[in-house]
C-alpha cells in the first residue's frame, strides 16, 4: 500500500444520523473469506470515505457471512488502491481491495447483489473535513471503532468515532485530477 494512503487512515466522530428513505443498496459478495475487521472504504463524496466492514458476525438478525459486505448506496464512491469507482460499476470477477484501518488486500469478488432497502445518511467529521456515507440501516452493517471493536449502524450514535480515510475531491473516471469542486 501506498504510504500516504496509509497514514491517512483515521478516526472521525460521528455528527449525524439521518434516515432517508428506500434506495439501492449494494452488497459485494467476495470469493474468499473476510475477517470481522475487513471491509471497503466508501463516501458520498470524494472528501473521504467510511470503513465499511464485512458481515463477519453473528446479529440478532443475521447468522455470519464471511464473504460478504453490505457496502451501502449504490451511488457512492468506493475507494480502491488510490482510485475510485462507482459501487454501481462493481461485478463479479473484478478484484476488490479490502481494508482493516491498516492493511489492504485484493480479493476477486464473486457476485454484486442490488436491492432496494432503507437508508440511513452519517456525516462525520474527520480532521477538519465533513465525511458521509450512505448505507442500509441493518444489524449487517458496521463500522470500526477507535477501540478495534465493529458497531452496528443500528447502534451507531452522534460522538462515536469510526474509522474513516480523508481525501481529497477531485477525479476523473476514478483518477485523481486537480480541480476546484464542492459536493455536498
Amino acid at each position: 500500500m501506498e504510504k500516504n494512503i496509509k497514514k491517512a487512515f483515521t478516526y472521525g466522530t460521528v455528527e449525524k444520523i439521518t434516515h432517508i428513505g428506500k434506495g439501492t443498496r449494494v452488497c459485494i459478495d467476495c470469493a474468499d473469506i473476510l475477517t470481522p475487521t475487513e471491509g471497503v472504504f466508501v463516501g458520498n463524496t470524494g472528501s473521504g470515505y467510511v470503513l465499511v466492514l464485512s458481515e463477519n458476525r453473528s446479529t440478532n438478525a443475521y447468522p455470519p457471512r464471511s464473504f460478504r459486505i453490505n457496502a451501502g448506496g449504490l451511488h457512492q464512491y468506493l475507494f480502491q488502491a488510490g482510485q475510485t469507482r462507482y459501487l454501481e460499476e462493481l461485478r463479479g470477477g473484478d478484484s476488490l481491495f479490502v481494508y482493516d484501518g491498516v492493511n489492504e488486500k485484493e480479493i476477486p469478488i464473486g457476485r454484486v447483489k442490488m436491492e432496494k432497502r432503507d437508508l440511513v445518511r452519517v456525516e462525520i467529521q474527520g480532521e477538519n473535513k465533513n465525511i458521509s456515507v450512505t448505507v442500509q440501516f441493518a444489524d449487517s452493517v458496521s463500522f470500526l471503532q477507535d477501540n478495534g471493536n465493529a458497531l452496528s449502524v443500528k447502534e451507531l450514535q452522534e460522538g462515536d468515532c469510526i474509522c474513516c480515510f480523508s481525501d481529497e475531491p477531485g477525479r476523473h473516471l476514478g483518477e485523481k485530477i486537480e480541480e476546484e469542486i464542492s459536493e455536498y
